[in-house]
């Protein structure tokens, strides 16, 4: 069935880049993607899939049932875009102002409608059940992933296993790791509520600028001198905001930023560390603080026999040339959720584009990928797919 099931894809490459291309031109951001979450439902309802619709939001739920008995695998794509504007000179550049798919979600859509419509054409020869889950706003927390699997996307499910183009991995290697393989993600802001004043009369003021430039300083020793070595962690202020005019001292000032780590333990130990150093800064400056500190997405942990299976159906895919282990990357994914209450894997497929030597990185406003990685994303899914099944039929016959 596999070697059908690639001939199948193989000829609906077209397909995938075309609807690719319709979502590339016609973004939406978190949480407003109305007209995506329409499109996709439409898709499957035109070829007979059954459907739900708005679940958890804009989250769309297509299920696929194969004659044979088998476990239930589901498979996840995400489709919102980012606040970027597109400045790429192709045909298909974003048509929305100041929004575009910088990170390849448009790409994980097509691959899984193109998927599941070529799954379900063979659904008399499939075994088990494939839960195809599309879910809206993963760029932004709380996300998407959370409020689906509330809303029921999992149940029933044994494995999921979830795939990201990665615009800076050469075409035909695909990446993984077993165990942490993606960052918790949380964000922080912090108000420094000063006294301003003439800036020719420092003296008379409390300089919430001087003051959150010191806490900006103190808190990267946080990670260098706080946090154990063997510990992955990042502390970053994104944002320092106290707009004033030259000669005025801010009366407050603002600062943004982000959390990445893996062990939950320094999680919690960095959230209280921060607020410590506002307040030895603020009783130094003789300021106060506001501190607001939100848990986003907890880390993506790979689940060590689900990842296995993965490498070995990797080895089916005759496009894929590389199967690598990649290092823990500082990036957050909701994909953690789902793995927090199933097994399964997340793993990466390369979409550098041809004839460059560097990749726009994702996020940036020329990003773009490699239409040939779709087609590789589609059968490594697949891959993975068939062959959880076949082991467990396998595994079931010999208990018997």
């Amino acid at each position: 069935m596999l070697n059908e099931l690639y001939q199948k894809l193989d000829e609906r490459w077209i397909e995938m880049v075309k609807i690719r291309r319709f979502l590339h031109q016609h973004p939406e951001l978190s949480f407003q993607e109305k007209n995506t979450a329409k499109y996709i439902a439409d898709y499957y309802k035109d070829i007979g899939i059954p459907v739900k619709e708005q679940v958890g939001g804009n989250g769309v739920v297509a299920r696929i049932e194969g004659a044979l008995p088998g476990k239930t695998v589901a498979l996840r794509a995400d489709f919102d875009a980012l606040p970027i504007q597109d400045e790429k000179d192709v045909e298909y550049r974003s048509t929305v102002p100041g929004v575009m798919h910088a990170c390849g979600h448009d790409g994980h859509t097509a691959t899984l409608l193109v998927l599941g419509k070529t799954l379900h054409q063979m659904r008399d020869t499939l075994s088990g059940t494939v839960v195809l889950i599309h879910q809206h706003a993963e760029e932004y927390a709380p996300g998407g992933a959370k409020s689906m699997i509330d809303a029921g996307c999992l149940d029933g499910v044994d494995v999921i296993f979830g795939t990201h183009l990665w615009a800076t991995e050469p075409l035909g290697k695909v990446l993984y790791r077993t165990g942490p393989i993606m960052a918790a993600a949380d964000r922080f802001e912090i108000v420094i509520k000063g006294s301003g004043g003439h800036g020719a009369q420092p003296h008379k003021t409390k300089d919430s600028i001087v003051i959150g430039s010191q806490i900006v300083s103190e808190l990267q020793q946080i990670v260098s001198r706080r946090v154990n070595p063997i510990d992955p962690a990042v502390v970053t202020i994104g944002s320092f905001m106290a707009d004033n005019a030259f000669n005025v001292i801010a009366d407050s000032a603002k600062l943004i930023g982000t959390v990445r780590t893996f062990n939950p333990e320094v999680r919690d130990f960095i959230e209280e560390e921060i607020e410590q150093i506002l307040k030895g800064a603020c009783i130094s400056g003789r300021c106060e603080y506001e501190y607001v500190y939100d848990r986003g997405y907890p880390a993506v942990v790979n689940h060590s026999e689900e990842t296995e299976l993965f490498i070995q159906s990797s080895d089916l895919v005759d496009e894929v040339h590389t199967v690598e282990e990649i290092e823990m990357q500082m990036g957050g994914e909701d994909f953690a959720f789902y793995l927090e209450h199933v097994k399964g894997t997340f793993f990466f497929t390369g979409a550098k584009p041809d004839h460059v030597d560097v990749a726009f990185p994702h996020h940036h406003p020329k990003f773009d990928i490699n239409e040939k990685a779709l087609l590789i994303a589609a059968k490594s899914l697949a891959s993975a797919t068939l062959h959880f099944q076949e082991k467990h039929a396998v595994s079931e016959t010999v208990q018997k």
